[in-house]
């Protein structure tokens, strides 16, 4: 691009990328959350190829489409009109272009955006501000510079309207969500746009048209096209009725057309060209509709046997070819401006298939020419003279000839030059099963393994079985020696049971620390446990009289009462003076003083006393307020406020004077109906009181006013199970759990109170023994240190020595983790515990284990864990979490877990060689038994105790304007009519008020006006006290109004707010003014987080502020956050304010729904290995079994899904294949080899196996070579080789393919990672040789369970291609190829010439297995153009200039990010070198002492 803004245009890709790019999960949640743009043109260029086929073409987009839409997300599609020009060199992919709007219009419901002409257009920005897409997906690459320049404008004003971009370039998915290149839009990028004109550039882009074409010397109007295209069309519509299919339309007026134009072409040529002459182009046209009628004809099982051929058109041809893709264009765009002519649009994606054309090209100038005669066929000769006859009627004065010869002259179409058909040089793998000869193995998938081949004994696939012999190099290696694991090499900071004065401090201070952080989060509440060996855990009934101790007792208590109540009642009268002289002179901190005396008061008759003064001084100030024309109602609620407590709780020191008391106080707030009611005495005359009244009706001022004070349903009888306060229903349902020993899945708002029945669950566990274990499962490290803090200020228990009552084990440190009572955990460390095969019995003592958040089972990393954990324990559990939309899903399944372990615990039982039966109490407990439970209950508990309000801000006048922000504001019409009110969208009751006065404007005839009059509703009418459920009834009967008001056709408006827009350096200047604001409505102190918050960390709050938009703040994370706003005991009312967020982006949390927990791909090779290990090795054989084959019969992903089932169990076998090929099982299952190296490093597959296959072969020996012999030190130059080698397969982080145009931009990073050294690529070349065709026999087996009536559909539009074979033409036959091996690969994409060999291009798409699931470790990888995606070389920048600071500049990495990755790879050195120090018998072997070096060496950089 010669234009002078073209560095502009460089600026602002390389501002885009300074600006860090992030991979990232783009779709957490669902219903209009994730609501997104694609870009269509970038789709066109993500898919489109010179060597795709047009079907195909289609297929691979709505496949595309298609995963987005399965998975919840919702999306429109623009495409802009502008950029059609840009396309008109490349007339194919303009052809496509229209053809692909029309079909998504047309054929299917996605919403397509074609009346935008371009991003700059005033339409396109209203849309953008109105609806506030998550992201535009779009391309950073065109197909020409100009395009190019275009999209990179189109991104660049993209992040300036605050939208963030995805880029197409890397998009990958599995079968939870999609991934991609997320760009944060920031301050930076509108800064930059508004320094860059960018609009002129776009404008100059935009003159580069030209109208005509010049082919091979051949001039070409455009212009002169698209008319003629428009005359024949009204030409063929009074030949051809209404409901023609739109193939044979296309054909015949692209064949007449561009026979015509072509015609002209030849006249005007003014020199002699090379193209085809007339009749070979008639010729050309007779093929296509030939083509065309074998299209109609024969369905795509069929088409997909054609043979592929290789041969190009000839250069002859070739500029006949292009013009004929201009006719099919302005064909398709004229067609689609025919409005009155109706015609089958339903094979818009078939119209072509150049194959098929290809193939008959080559039987008439080849096989036809040399005798090889076939016939047609009766009904597609018919149809095909039709179609040609229709094109010469249409001709008129043109003569082309007619059907038949199909070929008039000699010219080849087709070049000859190269093999005329493709044939594969790989081998289909051949699938033959080595033995295995294992119960567990023959229990879990016995039925798929009869179906499948199984090797002989002497075949030489099972006698060459590697075996781990010692090389001569590794003489002192064994590979077969037990490790340690994870728990063994988790620093432990402190231990019960150490004897040594300076441990015994450490674990004294650590308790100390613990209770100290205990107490500042709920105040002293620590409780001594006794274990009740002698008491019943189950009371008994027997009534005893009481003894003269409990009468003493009891009358001591009487007196210590009295004692206080007298105390109570002269600290009164001391401060009663003081207090109300401060309520006169400043009203709200006397309140606020009256009410601290009251939350300490203990007596009765003493709150009572102080409520009646508080009435009583309330009263006078009120009416002294109006008196001087005050409008301030807070007095007046305060008022209200103690008339409701003393009816309410003092109900029964109510004497009759008081009662007229109250009367006199409703009376003078202009409540006389309350009043009347209250009592038949109040009299007196009305107008003297007239200027006190609230002037609105005692209905409307309690909702409106006192929302907050309105009094909820609690119980008032405690329960002796819980100390400190009363539990609600709910939660006594929840202890009731726990006492009966069952499992629930309890789904509750945040800071709603869940919590409790954890600590009762500990507190019972350590009351039955000192034996019993309690674990408790926190997502996060923060949260696990909260929780331990939680237990040590809640229990005191006297133990043995050695044995505590907390403990805890994370990745970076553990203490007590084995000798304590309740284990504080995060779920890997568990799951380390449970796999473990001699750590069995300590498991064997887990009565209960917690699982906190247990939604992260549905999350991006470490899901599987979580399902791991719930399906292997034994015991009841209780599973906690607030942010689940398919809670009853997931307690079905877990009930399922339970069902089988009640079956298998059965059999362990009876099994003899269990150790469970083994087991003798050794003394005899007076405890009565606890029966066993494995019913799992679902606890679903809706509502907030506290209300909770919204508030949106923004900046005018220099000033921050907050407005409250309704839930209905953010409801539309068509989301209410799809998917209802969102479940969880609660109003406080002012908010009710709000949206009935906003009914009763909008529709003034409204039936029900009257009704719901808050004055007239039934549980308002007359009652002095309206209640928090009074208020929900009238909410409840509201939404289901508004519901029915969609029904009938009537909009609810304008509640929502009007934030001022502003400048970023406003906001950004002001945001201390904002600060200030809510200091002065006492939102403050602040305490800034960022999303760990919220994973269950105790920090309620009054307000919760967002500030900025980030793709991390979803429903999900909303919910979290948002929740902890409004303490229960100390705020009345929670707020949430919105800082700086879009008001569409706010309108999408508040109404999107929270995901629904769906199961992940649920098994590894790494894991398949585990469990084989734990099989083999525990010391529990029964129990291990009964654990392995609940982990594979119950995944998540398989509950209810057959197909899922089989396909798992496939895979299974296929992962044993693969273990007992490379050594790493023997043909009984049992583990051999480097397993415990492979095994330690199992969340790093696949490099974990090619880890060890570089040992295997001997390249860490011949790379670790110290600075010379003897000598245990190794050179700079033998570490960075080093870090090379591993930072290639651990850790690895791609960056898109477009990052390499600023390869010299980089200040100390190299940023883009080498290759492997030539030795290690080979070692990973055959690793992954091995992979594919082990992964190809599995994906050969399962296609069997492929639903093959959808794979014959396209996926979206499921446009159905299975008709009935055309069998009754000879030419149709001899176009089959019949040792075409296309039984495992879609058939759409046999079109473009893929085989069964090329399966992990073309996975059948219904068999549920994703390419991503094979363990492939990619040396080289490609995005959609072609283009190399580097590796960031950020672990060996880092290992050799050791900046945090650099990385963060270069390697596109935040600090926090690039600290964390870093660290991880630190421990993984450790831990590898760790493994190989106890394998190996020499402490001097040099691998050994290099990786300990390299080790001590990155650590020490961190």
């Amino acid at each position: 691009m010669s234009h002078p803004l073209h560095f502009h245009l460089c600026k602002i890709m390389l501002i885009l990328f300074l600006f860090s790019f992030r991979y990232v999960r783009l779709l957490n949640d669902f219903v209009e959350s994730d609501f997104f743009v694609i870009d269509g043109d970038s789709v066109l260029l993500k898919y489109l190829c010179k060597k795709r086929q047009y079907l195909p073409f289609f297929y691979l987009v709505e496949c595309f489409l298609l995963d987005f839409t399965q998975k919840g997300a919702k999306y429109v599609i623009v495409f802009f009109k502008d950029v059609e020009q840009m396309y008109f060199s490349y007339p194919n992919f303009l052809f496509h272009r229209t053809a692909l709007i029309q079909h998504l219009k047309c054929n299917t419901d996605i919403v397509i955006h074609t009346e935008f002409s371009n991003c700059f257009s005033p339409e396109w920005l209203i849309f953008l501000k109105e609806s506030y897409p998550y992201f535009v997906i779009i391309s950073d690459i065109g197909l020409t510079s100009l395009q190019e320049d275009y999209l990179h404008i189109f991104i660049a004003h993209t992040l300036s309207k605050k939208i963030s971009i995805v880029l197409t370039s890397g998009l990958e998915s599995d079968a939870f969500t999609v991934y991609g290149y997320y760009v944060q839009n920031v301050y930076e990028h509108r800064l930059f746009f508004q320094q860059v004109n960018c609009n002129t550039s776009y404008l100059w882009i935009l003159t580069r048209k030209n109208n005509t074409a010049y082919l091979y010397n051949l001039k070409m109007s455009l212009r002169n096209i698209q008319e003629e295209v428009c005359r024949t069309i009204l030409l063929l519509k009074h030949l051809w009725p209404e409901g023609a299919d739109i193939r044979c339309i296309v054909c015949v007026l692209t064949c007449i057309v561009g026979l015509k134009m072509y015609s002209n072409m030849l006249e005007n040529a003014k020199e002699k060209s090379e193209s085809l002459t007339l009749e070979e182009a008639a010729d050309l046209c007779r093929l296509q509709c030939l083509s065309v009628v074998f299209l109609l004809h024969l369905p795509l099982s069929q088409r997909a046997r054609i043979r592929i051929i290789n041969s190009c058109w000839t250069k002859q041809v070739l500029p006949f070819i292009i013009m004929q893709q201009h006719c099919d264009y302005f064909v398709l765009k004229q067609l689609n401006d025919e409005s009155d002519w109706k015609l089958d649009l339903t094979h818009l994606p078939d119209l072509r298939d150049n194959s098929l054309l290809k193939n008959l090209s080559h039987y008439y100038e080849i096989e036809y020419c040399s005798g090889l005669h076939f016939e047609l066929g009766k009904e597609i000769k018919c149809e095909y003279q039709y179609l040609w006859n229709t094109v010469t009627k249409l001709a008129s004065s043109c003569d082309f000839g007619d059907a038949f010869p199909v070929r008039t002259t000699s010219q080849l179409f087709l070049e000859q030059k190269q093999m005329v058909f493709k044939e594969s040089k790989e081998e289909i793998p051949s699938i033959g099963l080595i033995p295995v000869k294992s119960d567990l193995v023959e229990d879990y998938a016995g039925a798929v393994l009869a179906d499948l081949p199984i090797l002989s004994s002497n075949n030489p696939a099972v006698t060459s079985l590697i075996k781990q012999t010692e090389f001569d190099e590794l003489r002192h290696w064994h590979s077969g020696k037990p490790l340690s694991d994870d728990y063994d090499r988790t620093k432990c900071s402190n231990d019960a049971k150490s004897k040594g004065p300076k441990e015994r401090r450490g674990i004294q201070k650590l308790q100390s620390y613990y209770r100290l952080y205990g107490r500042s989060l709920e105040g002293n509440i620590s409780k001594t446990i006794v274990t009740q060996v002698d008491v019943p855990l189950v009371p008994t009934s027997t009534k005893t009289a009481k003894s003269k101790a409990e009468i003493i007792a009891e009358e001591n208590q009487k007196r210590l009462e009295a004692k206080e109540e007298k105390k109570e009642q002269e600290q009164w009268s001391a401060l009663s003076v003081s207090i109300e002289r401060e309520i006169k002179e400043n009203f709200t901190c006397g309140i606020n003083k009256l009410e601290n005396f009251l939350k300490t008061c203990q007596s009765n008759s003493v709150k009572f006393t102080a409520e009646m003064a508080g009435l009583n001084v309330c009263l006078e100030v009120w009416k002294e307020h109006c008196r001087n024309q005050g409008i301030d109602l807070s007095i007046a609620v305060q008022v209200m406020r103690r008339i409701h407590i003393l009816l309410e709780k003092h109900q029964e020191l109510l004497k009759k004077p008081h009662v007229q008391k109250l009367s006199r106080c409703l009376k003078y707030l202009g409540f006389e109906n309350l009043a009347c009611s209250l009592s038949s005495l109040a009299q007196g005359d009305i107008t003297k009181i007239a200027k006190y009244t609230t002037e609105m009706g005692a209905a409307r001022f309690q909702l409106q006013y006192m929302g907050c004070y309105l009094f909820r349903e609690e119980r008032k009888d405690p329960d002796p199970r819980v100390q400190h306060f009363i539990p609600d229903t709910w939660q006594r349902e929840l202890l009731d759990v726990v006492d009966n020993n069952e499992s629930a899945v309890i789904v509750a708002p945040t800071s709603s109170g869940k919590t409790y029945a954890s600590f009762y669950c500990m507190e019972k566990v350590l009351k039955e023994s000192n034996e019993g274990v309690v674990v408790y499962v926190s997502p996060t490290k923060a949260l696990v240190n909260q929780v331990m803090g939680t237990i040590y200020n809640r229990f005191t228990k006297t133990l043995p020595h050695g044995l505590v009552v907390g403990g805890t084990f994370t990745r970076d440190y553990r203490h007590d983790t084995l000798n304590c009572q309740i284990l504080v955990t995060v779920p890997q460390c568990l799951e380390i515990l449970l796999l473990s095969p001699h750590r069995q019995d300590w498991v064997k003592r887990i009565r209960y284990v917690i699982f906190d958040e247990v939604h992260c089972l549905g999350g991006e990393i470490g899901a599987e864990v979580w399902e791991h954990l719930l399906v292997m324990i034994r015991c009841p559990f209780l599973a906690l979490s607030a942010t689940i939309s398919n809670p009853e899903h997931l307690t079905e399944w877990l009930q399922s877990v339970k069902r089988y372990w009640q079956l298998a615990e059965s059999t362990i039982e009876e099994s003899p060689g269990s150790s469970t039966t083994a087991r003798k109490c050794t003394r005899k407990q007076k405890l009565q038994k606890t029966k066993k439970s494995y019913r799992v209950r679902l606890v679903l508990h809706g509502e907030r105790y506290n209300d909770l309000e919204k508030y949106v801000c923004s900046l005018k006048d220099n000033d921050f304007i907050i407005d409250h922000y309704h839930p209905c504001a953010a409801l539309t019409v068509s989301h209410i009519e799809n998917y209802g009110l969102p479940l969880d969208i609660a109003f406080s009751p002012r908010e009710s008020i709000q949206l009935y006065d906003m009914m009763a404007k909008v529709w003034e005839e409204w039936p029900r006006l009257q009704e719901l009059d808050p004055e007239e509703f039934t549980s308002f009418k007359n009652k002095i006290v309206i209640t928090k459920a009074d208020a929900k009834n009238y909410e409840q009967e509201l939404k289901k109004e508004l519901i029915n008001w969609i029904i009938l056709g009537q909009r609810e408006k304008s509640l929502k707010p009007h934030p001022v827009d502003c400048s970023e350096n406003e906001k950004r200047i002001r945001f201390a003014h904002f600060v200030e604001k809510l200091q002065d409505m006492d939102k403050l102190p602040v305490v800034t987080a960022t999303g760990s918050l919220a994973l269950g960390i105790n920090m309620p709050c009054k307000s919760v502020v967002f500030t900025e938009d980030s793709v991390y703040l979803d429903a999900l994370n909303y919910r979290q956050m948002s929740g902890r706003a409004g303490r229960r005991g100390q705020d009345m009312i929670g707020s949430v304010f919105f800082y700086d967020i879009p008001l569409p982006k706010v309108e999408k949390l508040i109404k999107s729904n929270v995901p629904q927990l769906k199961g992940q791909f649920p098994l590894s090779i790494s894991l398949v290995l585990r469990l084989m290990l734990l099989a083999a090795k525990a010391d529990d054989k029964a129990d291990a079994r009964a654990k392995v084959l609940s982990v594979l019969k119950h995944s998540l992903l398989s509950f209810k899904q057959k197909q899922n089932t089989e396909m798992l169990k496939v895979y299974f076998i296929f992962s044993l294949q693969f273990l007992v090929k490379e050594g790493y099982l023997d043909q009984e299952g049992n583990a051999m080899g480097f397993t415990g190296l492979v095994t330690h490093l199992y969340y790093h597959e696949p490099s974990n196996f090619i880890l060890v296959s570089f040992l295997v072969k001997g390249l860490f020996h011949k790379l670790c070579q110290p600075v010379e012999n003897g000598s245990t030190v190794f050179s700079e130059d033998v570490m960075e080789k080093l870090v090379l080698v591993l930072a290639n397969l651990f850790g690895r982080r791609y960056l898109p393919a477009c990052a390499t145009k600023f390869r010299r931009t980089f200040c100390q990073s190299k940023v883009f990672l080498e290759d492997l050294p030539e030795e290690f690529a080979a070692a990973v070349h055959e690793y992954n040789c091995k992979i594919k065709k082990n992964f190809g026999c599995f994906l050969l087996t399962v296609a069997k369970l492929a639903d093959m009536e959808q794979e014959y559909q396209l996926p979206l539009s499921r446009i159905d291609f299975t008709h009935k074979e055309c069998d009754n033409s000879e030419l149709t036959s001899h176009l089959m190829n019949s040792t075409k091996s296309i039984a495992s690969v879609s058939p759409f994409t046999c079109l473009s010439g893929t085989i069964d060999q090329d399966l992990f291009d073309a996975v059948l798409r219904t068999i549920g297995v994703n390419v991503r699931n094979a363990p492939l470790c990619w040396l080289e990888k490609y995005d959609n153009q072609g283009r190399r995606m580097p590796l960031n070389a950020y672990a060996l920048d880092f290992f050799k200039h050791g900046s945090l600071i650099a990385l963060t500049t270069d390697n596109w990495l935040n600090e926090g990010d690039a600290y964390n990755l870093l660290k991880d790879f630190s421990l993984l050195i450790k831990a590898i070198g760790t493994s190989l120090g106890e394998l190996c018998d020499d402490p001097n072997d040099n691998v050994v002492l290099a990786f300990q070096q390299l080790s001590e060496s990155y650590s020490a950089k961190l």
